[in-house]
């Protein structure tokens, strides 16, 4: 008798993974093209670390909602590991452990998937993709309205429609705190204010009367001032800070960086109606210090920030004496990549290939593959079908996966020295009579 056949596996994905089909991975590399360019163009360099960490690395600085969203465990070697949950606590960690080799200031860019077990919605994964840029060993607030020039440029150059970058100051809520008699519950302040968009200003109220202890006036009191951004400009939101610059240093450090923040993006050309003074935003990490951003698509608030992060002026204290501030933020890819999918933004085939060649004849295979060669040589990226089958079904192969252009080579095609060249997109047929002949057309097509 024969063996009895073991159970199949089921092909299935963990909850909150998922995985990414030609379409999508395609329409993310085209994606992470444009950011590295964006990058690159504004002088930050590349670096890359470890999925993997010493859980101490990374515990020192997560909050007490991202600890419980870590993937921990110990490795077969008894370490305590986890996997990374962001970019930001490992560069701190790479910058301090090669300062001597990278010198400061330093701007770095770095793009890998990180790992939170947060629950699964629209365009959030518990793996997913950060593109961070940084800029540490300086304190000016030149480097801050940097960070949202990069985001302008990254999301104007990849065509995202009707963004606002909310911005805030975390000495400003701080300094709030200290007005309240809440000295050192000010991250509990911000992290209970930072929920606001997601549970509302009555569940907030909830909060903090049941968490921080204090009293229903003064919950009122604190959404009443996250309220005073709400209808007016920027400068209508400073003049009405104005009256807490003398509470204490918190308030009057925060207004001034906001002040100089502003005048600098105003001068550099930065539309200020997309660019807001929102004092709600506190950003739930424990590690920000200084201005801190969150960008809205304001036709899908929905999908929650798809570039956020702030300043950092602590970070490197975990691991170093010597103080080392920063200010960054990170670009959510899967946000962005679900929020253009939404909005029909994304135009992505399932082939990297421009150019189809059609086989006709399995005697003529050589010749197909020497003309598509010739075609990469001259910088096009051409597929060769792999079966000389009816042409209808390459055809058809061709629309399906997303070709440009398909290029017929038969006998006839053979005898005459020429090639069918038939544009999928308008349809048009013509007749190629050289090798230059076809690659040019195909060039002026794609252009």
């Amino acid at each position: 008798m024969g063996e009895t056949p073991s159970k199949l596996i089921e092909a299935r994905t963990l909850k909150g993974f998922h995985d990414c089909l030609p379409r999508e991975a395609i329409l993310k590399n085209q994606m992470l093209a444009v950011l590295r360019a964006v990058f690159e163009s504004f002088g930050y360099v590349p670096i890359e670390t470890p999925h993997l960490e010493y859980s101490e690395i990374l515990v020192g600085e997560a909050s007490a909602e991202i600890k419980k969203q870590m993937y921990r465990f110990q490795d077969n070697g008894g370490r305590d590991v986890a996997l990374r949950f962001d970019l930001t606590v490992p560069f701190a960690r790479f910058v301090v452990q090669h300062r001597q080799e990278l010198g400061v200031p330093f701007k770095r860019y770095a793009i890998g998937d990180v790992f939170r077990g947060e629950s699964p919605q629209l365009g959030r994964y518990r793996q997913f993709t950060q593109c961070d840029f940084d800029f540490v060993g300086t304190s000016s607030v030149s480097s801050d309205s940097e960070i949202v020039q990069v985001i302008f440029s990254a999301l104007s150059r990849l065509k995202i429609p009707d963004f606002t970058v909310n911005v805030n100051h975390r000495k400003i809520l701080n300094g709030l705190a200290a007005k309240l008699g809440l000295q050192g519950r000010g991250a509990d302040l911000l992290r209970i204010v930072d929920k606001l968009d997601k549970i509302g200003a009555k569940d907030v109220q909830k909060e903090l009367v049941g968490e921080l202890g204090i009293d229903s006036s003064k919950a009122d009191e604190v959404l009443a001032f996250v309220e005073l951004s709400q209808g007016r400009d920027n400068a209508e939101v400073l003049t009405e800070l104005q009256r807490y610059k003398s509470e204490n240093e918190f308030f009057s450090e925060g207004i001034r960086d906001l002040e100089s923040f502003f005048s600098i993006l105003e001068e550099s050309g930065i539309d200020s109606t997309r660019c807001k003074l929102n004092l709600a935003v506190a950003r739930g990490l424990g590690y920000y210090t200084g201005i801190v951003y969150e960008t809205m698509i304001n036709t899908l608030p929905q999908i929650g920030s798809v570039c956020s992060g702030g300043r950092y002026d602590n970070l490197t204290k975990t691991f170093s004496k010597d103080p080392l501030p920063g200010v960054g933020a990170s670009v959510g890819l899967d946000r962005l990549i679900a929020a253009m999918t939404e909005l029909k933004l994304a135009e992505s085939s399932a082939t990297c290939a421009q150019v189809l060649f059609a086989q006709m004849d399995e005697t003529l295979a050589g010749k197909v593959h020497k003309a598509a060669g010739a075609l990469r040589d001259r910088g096009l990226a051409v597929e060769v079908f792999p079966e000389a089958v009816k042409l209808a079904k390459q055809f058809k192969y061709a629309d399906q996966h997303g070709h440009r252009f398909v290029v017929v080579l038969g006998e006839d095609e053979v005898k005459r020295g020429a090639f069918t060249l038939k544009n999928l997109t308008s349809g048009q047929q013509i007749e190629c009579k050289s090798l230059e002949d076809l690659s040019d057309q195909i060039t002026s097509g794609l252009n």
